[in-house]
């Protein structure tokens, strides 16, 4: 019986040494990738206002084309939303919050199943030849010490998939 206590008290040392560091952990994470693309921003501007366009270019429809989509609001710019169920990455909803074409468009996301929210924008800035494309997302993760963990790889898979997508916007938008 002595054994069983000394693996409850071990568990709860974990527990609280689990918890203890999620706290110190950054309660807010942000991610951005950009991509110089030899484009004007006019010809990217419709590819990324227009939620329906990203079909062709974002990662996460590549990882799956079977992604149940929902569109309303505006069909481009401010007011444009859609909301997504996918099994394999899960369920959402995305807003455009604001929209200054072809220059800056702002996002907000919610996460259904875990049930946080984040915000993002997209910037097109003049450069010789082209347009550089700065993508970002910022997360509150609040004091949920599993998401406070589970940010610590944000950067890492949220930045692996912004890569990927601007990689896909700039093939599309040369074509």
């Amino acid at each position: 019986m002595r054994w069983l206590l000394n693996v409850l008290k071990a568990m709860g040392l974990f527990l609280a040494l689990f918890v203890g560091i999620a706290l110190l952990l950054p309660a807010r994470q942000h991610v951005e990738r950009h991509r110089d693309i030899m484009v004007g921003a006019e010809r990217l501007w419709p590819l990324i206002a227009d939620p329906k366009r990203w079909t062709a270019w974002s990662p996460w429809y590549a990882k799956d084309p079977t992604m149940r989509l929902r569109y309303s609001g505006a069909a481009t710019g401010t007011g444009a939303e859609w909301s997504w169920h996918s099994r394999s990455q899960g369920e959402g909803r995305m807003r455009f919050e604001s929209a200054e074409a072809p220059r800056r468009l702002d996002y907000a996301l919610t996460f259904v199943e875990m049930g946080t929210a984040a915000r993002g924008a997209f910037r097109l800035d003049p450069i010789e030849g082209g347009t550089r494309v700065t993508w970002s997302f910022d997360a509150e993760l609040g004091m949920n010490p599993m998401l406070r963990w589970i940010g610590l790889g944000f950067d890492r898979l949220i930045g692996t998939d912004f890569e990927a997508g601007l990689g896909r916007l700039a093939v599309i938008a040369g074509m």
